[in-house]
């Protein structure tokens, strides 16, 4: 009897114990989470921009998807000194010497176009102009929250999209593209 008692006092022990490991150890792994949680996911896409419409404008485009925000950087040499537009179109094809096999802008929310953030409407790929320095060299950066990289809202998905660098500038009112001209640049983003 005294020998069973004994056994039984160590198996409580011991399961006590167990427990007690057991707590701390789902303690440790729920403050591991959280601190996952709080962790920022970074994504970056980068693409080469190739010259359409016989010019010579080459260039770089990034895109990276941090804390809910996507940020563009894009630099372009080979451009006519001045102003020029650039946007997101619809496909991510650059097959046409002339950059339509992009199609028109990219437009999820079927607004009209117009100037992002100070009109009434304006299309997700409606990013702005941008000015060139009297060596035909150009950066551009934009940021923004209703654009994601590859998450499953299309309204915000720019996987699968283009980026166009046009000719003449985007006067923000012709419909349905703001009669910037020739594209003279494109680039997909495909991932």
């Amino acid at each position: 009897m005294k020998f069973l008692r004994i056994a039984i006092l160590a198996l409580i022990l011991t399961t006590s114990n167990n427990c007690k490991e057991v707590k701390k150890e789902a303690s440790e792994a729920a403050e591991e989470m959280e601190a996952i949680k709080e962790e920022v996911m970074v994504e970056t896409i980068a693409f080469k921009m190739e010259p359409k419409s016989d010019s010579n404008v080459a260039g770089e485009v990034s895109f990276t998807d941090e804390n809910g925000k996507v940020v563009m950087k894009a630099t372009f040499t080979g451009l006519t000194p001045g102003e020029h537009a650039i946007h997101i179109h619809d496909k991510a094809d650059c097959s046409a010497t002339d950059g339509t096999s992009t199609g028109g802008h990219w437009n999820p929310t079927a607004e009209p176009h117009g100037k992002w953030g100070e009109t009434a409407g304006y299309h997700r790929g409606d990013i702005g102009n941008f000015t060139a320095d009297a060596d035909g060299n150009a950066s551009v950066e934009f940021t923004t929250d209703l654009w994601c990289i590859g998450c499953e809202d299309e309204t915000r998905n720019i996987v699968g999209k283009a980026v166009i660098v046009h000719q003449g500038v985007d006067d923000f009112t012709s419909q349905p593209s703001g009669a910037a001209g020739a594209r003279i640049s494109c680039t997909g983003i495909i991932k």
